[in-house]
């Protein structure tokens, strides 16, 4: 098996699963493929990261500071961790990338653009695949703790923010999956898009089954 790195991303809305698929994902291909991977999240275990998870909770923290933080973040996420993976010949596994921004920020507020979330990433690499998970929001947050609500984790807003992934995958033709469904057949659909994935890039000599 020839063994290449590849830069992958799991999106989608809080309650997606994001979390479940990029853990199933990466056991997948680690122990029946035999490849090496990766597995982070954003935000990541930084400081920056650790900030930003308590800043999640806080609904008075600007829009704009909250974009910035996480560009900051995944700066740091990318130049410490990712790279280093994706030098050594690993599969690199993200729950939730530059996409989570540009959706999630930009549907805070009409202040802030795609564009300007684009613009302060700029420095931190694109996957080679992002995936998204569609949900009905209201069956998402069923998933979510409701004694620990984050700032995001209302159905009015994440109805904005699906529109705007589902915008965004159109655009930049992104595979998307809906993830209401039973899990296994939802992992399945995700391992033929990356195993398909990976051959067309070379990254891997199996046979898709």
């Amino acid at each position: 098996m020839k063994h290449k790195a590849f830069f992958l991303a799991l999106e989608g809305i809080d309650g997606s699963g994001t979390t479940t698929h990029c853990r199933l994902l990466a056991g997948f291909l680690e122990k029946q493929k035999g490849f090496k991977v990766f597995l982070t999240q954003e935000p990541s275990n930084s400081e920056i990261g650790v900030l930003i998870r308590k800043f999640l909770k806080n609904e008075t923290i600007p829009f704009s500071t909250d974009a910035l933080m996480f560009a900051a973040d995944r700066d740091l996420h990318y130049t410490t961790e990712i790279k280093k993976k994706l030098d050594e010949g690993y599969i690199v596994i993200s729950n939730r990338y530059l996409e989570s921004s540009v959706v999630y920020q930009s549907a805070q507020s009409n202040k802030i653009s795609m564009d300007w979330i684009l613009t302060i990433n700029k420095f931190a690499g694109k996957p080679d695949l992002t995936i998204l998970l569609d949900i009905d929001p209201k069956i998402a947050l069923e998933r979510k703790n409701p004694l620990e609500p984050e700032k995001f984790e209302n159905v009015a807003f994440l109805e904005k923010v699906r529109g705007f992934y589902l915008k965004r995958a159109k655009q930049q033709k992104y595979p998307v999956i809906s993830s209401d469904d039973i899990i296994e057949f939802v992992q399945e659909k995700i391992q033929k898009i990356v195993l398909d994935s990976l051959k067309k890039r070379n990254v891997c000599d199996i046979e898709l089954r």
